[in-house]
């Protein structure tokens, strides 16, 4: 994977886990020094000048460095998860972690800033509606995309997970590639299956 040099606004907005306005905004005020391409409104940044521009601003450069994109895998079934972070540490476009329960994913988000969750629904402590309410009830958290995973099918139940802030549903068991297809899908990466 090649590491890109210059950003959209679109992007450099992901990247920093801002709305797209907030990027636009800071670009034309001069605080996020960048490029318009010519004969178009459009505004490219350079990544050193994303690079300062986030160190300045106390935005944890991580993503920019790596380049990859953050999972947080939460369930209580280890056999899982160790299949899912596999295959998503393979894939090379991600870097994962995992907890095993709804307490220390309310945590981990808040210290890793995942881009997105794959979160089993039927936790050993809260379940998986109560923390996408919580992940969703945190402004600085709203980039962040949850896929909600379970073995249960009815639907005004995967409905009520939607509701409360989950962005897609896969159920158990699933192939792999269908979840890497989904993250891709809902991280707008492009898939490569």
């Amino acid at each position: 994977m090649s590491i890109k040099t210059v950003f959209t606004t679109g992007e450099a907005a992901k990247i920093c886990k801002v709305s797209q306005q907030t990027i636009i905004r800071c670009f034309d005020s001069g605080q996020l020094k960048g490029f318009r391409v010519p004969g178009s409104r459009f505004r490219r940044i350079p990544r050193d000048q994303l690079f300062a521009f986030m160190r300045d601003n106390g935005i944890p450069t991580d993503a920019l460095e790596s380049g990859k994109r953050k999972i947080l895998v939460v369930d209580d079934d280890r056999e899982l998860v160790e299949l899912i972070c596999d295959v998503l540490e393979r894939d090379g476009r991600f870097e994962t972690k995992s907890v095993n329960n709804g307490f220390d994913a309310g945590m981990m988000v808040k210290e890793y800033r995942p881009d997105l969750i794959v979160l089993d629904v039927m936790l050993p402590d809260i379940n998986g509606k109560e923390v996408c309410v919580r992940v969703r009830s945190d402004d600085s958290l709203e980039e962040v995309k949850i896929i909600c995973i379970s073995g249960m099918v009815e639907d005004e139940k995967i409905f009520e997970l939607k509701m409360s802030g989950a962005n897609d549903f896969l159920q158990k068991p699933f192939e792999t590639e269908r979840l890497i297809e989904r993250i891709c899908h809902l991280l707008e990466v492009e898939s490569f299956i």
